[in-house]
């Protein structure tokens, strides 16, 4: 029984959290009853639980992490001041001449939101109702429209200032900074590939992707010109100075966080966007987001100490490195896992759960941290678009017309998912899409 206390903690685990339990107080409430369990056997000591307030003044003292709630309020201000919107309407005007156009607009604009936002709901959300009702009206394909919105939203989980990849830099105990530039040159390709994706759809299946009418898009150039200036430079300008700040080593991901929230705050105040409501809705959605993940932290933490306590991490390390194939079999077995995970959980909860296990194992077999952070950060993006329990699916839903459907949804990111899991191939293949600019 002492053996297998560990491994039954964590299947015990699971079950409560698919059990549709919340995902925190699943971890901490096990902890708790297996922690009496292992006093009882005699395997577990009390006195290790004195260790919990130490390690969540810990958790709550990170500074990482307090780049978090600077990113997602950044975000917020960015979309609930209709900055996003001016956004997708410009660069749809910009390029709806053309055939696919609106579609290469959506990647553009995704592409742009992941980097000014790294909040993939937002993204999708903002691009679905504005974007999706204009596509169908201009007689766009349901299912080219829906895939392009939902994958373009995902970018923000690859994408530098991607929140997922702060949190994954915290877990695995590395460089966010270093995390960030891991993570530009895979983002940047997949968008690269969903472009060209939309121009072989526009190429072969006209029908599907066609050209805005004349009248929509016959603007004089100088007109058109000064609305990309005053509606792309700014966003443009902040993005720079918050990535370029970091990759430059001027200032830590935190420090970049807060300049962008007062970035994004000037920005909707030149727009004269920025109200009290503006401000009260960004707070409380950063606030609310901040608190989930804070209560994930500690459950996670409560669940880390008893599982080791009861030698768990001996079991998952030796399980892990004794893989048939070393280091393939293991990053066989974390994608495939992670993978699946993502059907049902939200990346925070793989984060703080199936990474820790993951780590250790990692860094024994010699694989390099940042490329298996990024590895990780694009298979959870993947996920997100998985039926049936993809989170973005449920987002477009939320705000998708009605003659959209949700098996529209399901064929729409077929082609997306294929895609993104040549990207995932690509970076196991050559690391060096990772490595490169960090080395």
């Amino acid at each position: 029984m002492e053996d297998f206390l560990a491994p039954l903690m964590f299947v015990v685990v699971f079950v409560i959290i698919f059990s549709g339990y919340p995902v925190a107080f699943a971890l901490g409430g096990a902890s708790l009853v297996f922690a009496f369990i292992g006093v009882e056997l005699g395997i577990f000591d009390w006195n290790l639980l004195y260790a919990m307030p130490e390690r969540i003044f810990g958790v709550m003292s990170n500074q990482v992490l307090l780049a978090v709630p600077f990113f997602i309020f950044m975000g917020l201000v960015l979309e609930k001041a209709k900055l996003a919107e001016d956004l997708l309407t410009t660069i749809g005007t910009l390029f709806g001449r053309h055939r696919g156009g609106l579609a290469l607009g959506v990647v553009i604009v995704g592409a742009m939101l992941a980097a000014a936002t790294g909040v993939v709901g937002a993204s999708v959300v903002a691009m679905g109702s504005i974007s999706l009702p204009v596509m169908l009206r201009y007689n766009y394909s349901k299912r080219l429209s829906s895939g392009v919105i939902l994958a373009s939203g995902t970018l923000g989980q690859i994408i530098p200032p991607s929140i997922v990849l702060v949190v994954l830099a915290d877990q695995l105990g590395i460089s966010v900074g270093d995390l960030f530039i891991g993570g530009l040159v895979p983002g940047l390709m997949l968008a690269t590939m969903y472009a060209l994706y939309v121009g072989a759809v526009a190429s072969v299946k006209p029908d599907a992707a066609p050209a805005l009418p004349t009248e929509m898009t016959d603007i004089p150039w100088r007109e058109l010109l000064q609305r990309v200036v005053v509606v792309m430079l700014p966003p443009l300008l902040l993005i720079l100075i918050v990535l370029g700040s970091i990759f430059a080593g001027i200032a830590t991901p935190t420090e970049a966080g807060a300049i962008g929230s007062v970035g994004a705050i000037l920005l909707a105040g030149a727009r004269g966007r920025m109200s009290m409501n503006v401000l009260r809705d960004s707070c409380v959605g950063a606030t609310k987001l901040t608190t989930m993940v804070m209560f994930l932290l500690i459950g996670s933490t409560a669940f880390a100490l008893v599982f080791r306590g009861l030698y768990g991490d001996i079991w998952i390390e030796d399980l892990l490195t004794g893989l048939p194939g070393g280091k393939i079999g293991l990053l066989l077995v974390a994608n495939l896992t992670i993978f699946i995970l993502g059907f049902f959980l939200d990346f925070f909860e793989i984060a703080f759960i199936i990474i820790p296990l993951l780590a250790p194992a990692a860094s024994i077999l010699g694989i390099d941290l940042v490329w298996f952070g990024v590895m990780i950060g694009m298979n959870l993006q993947t996920s997100f678009l998985t039926p049936p329990f993809g989170f973005a699916l449920f987002y477009l839903r939320g705000v998708a017309p009605p003659e959209v459907k949700t098996t529209d949804l399901y064929r729409a990111v077929i082609p997306f998912i294929i895609i993104q899991l040549i990207g995932l191939l690509l970076i196991i293949q050559w690391p060096g899409l990772v490595t490169g600019l960090v080395d």
